[in-house]
């Protein structure tokens, strides 16, 4: 499994299936990471810091191209909120990590 902080369909290699989006709350997620392991592609720092804390475990910052096929899977933390600030651990106030897990079909 792998943990992603963004999505881009470039990440597809598969030109025929379907891309299925399920939210997850942050147990969900967190459930998810550590059943069977997780390789972290989260390619910013402060984000990775920021998902440690969010999910209390450790997220290492890894920036590597990320190529999706049919059957495989992961998991998006998607933050919203206002730009974090350089040296963030934490969400600042009025942000937010929408959890998903990405199914290719």
């Amino acid at each position: 499994m792998k943990l992603v902080n963004a999505f881009s369909f470039n990440m597809v290699t598969d030109n025929e299936g379907n891309v299925r989006f399920c939210e997850l709350n942050k147990n969900q997620a967190k459930e998810l990471l550590m059943k069977g392991g997780f390789e972290s592609a989260v390619g910013h720092a402060d984000t990775a810091k920021v998902f440690s804390n969010v999910l209390d475990m450790d997220i290492p910052c890894e920036r590597v191209n990320v190529f999706l096929k049919k059957g495989d899977a992961c998991v998006l933390g998607q933050y919203k909120g206002p730009r974090l600030q350089e040296g963030a651990t934490r969400l600042p106030e009025g942000a937010r990590i929408v959890w998903y897990h990405i199914i290719m079909e």
